[in-house]
C-alpha cells in the first residue's frame, strides 16, 4: 500500500486562560492525496472534571458535539474542492475554531506519513486524548443517549409529545417508551453502544435488528428511529460502525441517528410536529 503524507492538529481545552492549564479534547487529520479529512472529539468529560473542579461537563460535551457537527459539514463541503490538496490540518482547524481567547485552542501542527488515514486518526486520538483516561469509568446508558434529544425538544416546547407504545406482531412484541402518532406511529429507541467490548456491541445491534425482523411480520404501521451513542473506547469504533450498518439494513427501514446528528434531527422533528398541529 502506498504511503501518503498527512498533517494533524490537536484541540485543547483551556479552563482558565490565566492559569494556562490545557487538556487535549480532539484531533483533526488531513491527508490530501486520498481526499481524507477527519476528526474525533471527546464524548465524555470524566478526566477533565477531575482536573478542573467546577467544570460544566454538560456544556463542554455540547460544545464539542457542535464542533464535531460543524466539522462533518466542513469535510463534506471541502473534500471535493479543487484546492483540497493545497490545504492542511491547520487550514481546516482554524476554520472551525479561530485564534482567540476562547476555551478551545490548537496545538502546533504535526505531520507524518500513513497508509490508512482513518486508522492513523484513531491512533492519534488514543495517544493524545484518551490514553490516560480511567478504563473503569462509568459507561453511558440508553437514558443518557436519549437525554440530549429530550432536552432539545423541551427547549422548543414539543417535549411532551411522547407516550409509551407496544408494537406487536405474531412473533414479537416490543414496548417503546418514546412514541408519537402522526398517522403512523413514530417509535424512538435510544441505544448506548458505550460497552466494554466488540462482542457486546454486536450482540446489542443483533438483538434490535432481530426485533425489527420480528415486528415486520405484523400489520401495524410504524416507523422506528434509533438514537445511538458511540463507545468511549476509540478502539471499538469499527465494531460500532458495523453495528450501525447492521441496524440500518434491518427490516422496516429504521432511521439511525448518531448522537452528533441529534441537534439537526431535533429541528426536523420539531418541524414535523408543528406541521402536524397546524
Amino acid at each position: 500500500m502506498k504511503r501518503e503524507p498527512y498533517t494533524f492538529m490537536i484541540m485543547r481545552y483551556r479552563h482558565d486562560a490565566v492559569a494556562g492549564e490545557l487538556l487535549n479534547v480532539g484531533v483533526v487529520l488531513h491527508a490530501p492525496r486520498s481526499g481524507f479529512l477527519g476528526a474525533q472529539f471527546r464524548k465524555s468529560h470524566g478526566r477533565l472534571s477531575k482536573a478542573f473542579p467546577g467544570l460544566n461537563g454538560t456544556a463542554l460535551r455540547r460544545d464539542l458535539a457542535n464542533i464535531e457537527r460543524a466539522f462533518i459539514k466542513l469535510a463534506k463541503r471541502e473534500s471535493g474542492d479543487l484546492f483540497f490538496e493545497r490545504y492542511n490540518a491547520a487550514t481546516m482547524a482554524f476554520r472551525l475554531v479561530g485564534i482567540d481567547d476562547s476555551a478551545f485552542v490548537w496545538s502546533e501542527m504535526g505531520s507524518g506519513v500513513t497508509t490508512d488515514p482513518a486508522a492513523t486518526l484513531e491512533g492519534l486520538f488514543e495517544r493524545f486524548v484518551t490514553r490516560y483516561d480511567e478504563r473503569h469509568a462509568e459507561r453511558r446508558s440508553d437514558a443518557d443517549i436519549w437525554r440530549p434529544l429530550r432536552d432539545r425538544l423541551l427547549e422548543r416546547r414539543v417535549g411532551e409529545i411522547f407516550q409509551r407504545k407496544i408494537i406487536r406482531s405474531t412473533v414479537d412484541e416490543v414496548e417503546f417508551e418514546h412514541a408519537w402518532k402522526n398517522g403512523a406511529w413514530h417509535c424512538f429507541q435510544p441505544l448506548s453502544f458505550d460497552l466494554a467490548g466488540a462482542e457486546g456491541i454486536q450482540d446489542k445491534a443483533a438483538r434490535w435488528a432481530g426485533h425489527m425482523y420480528g415486528l415486520s411480520q405484523g400489520t401495524e404501521d410504524f416507523r422506528a428511529y434509533f438514537i445511538v451513542g458511540a463507545p468511549s473506547d476509540v478502539q471499538l469504533r469499527s465494531a460500532y460502525n458495523r453495528a450501525l450498518a447492521f441496524i440500518g439494513d434491518a427490516p422496516m427501514n429504521p432511521t439511525v441517528v448518531r448522537e452528533e446528528e441529534v441537534e439537526e434531527f431535533a429541528e426536523k422533528l420539531v418541524a414535523l410536529v408543528q406541521g402536524a398541529s397546524d
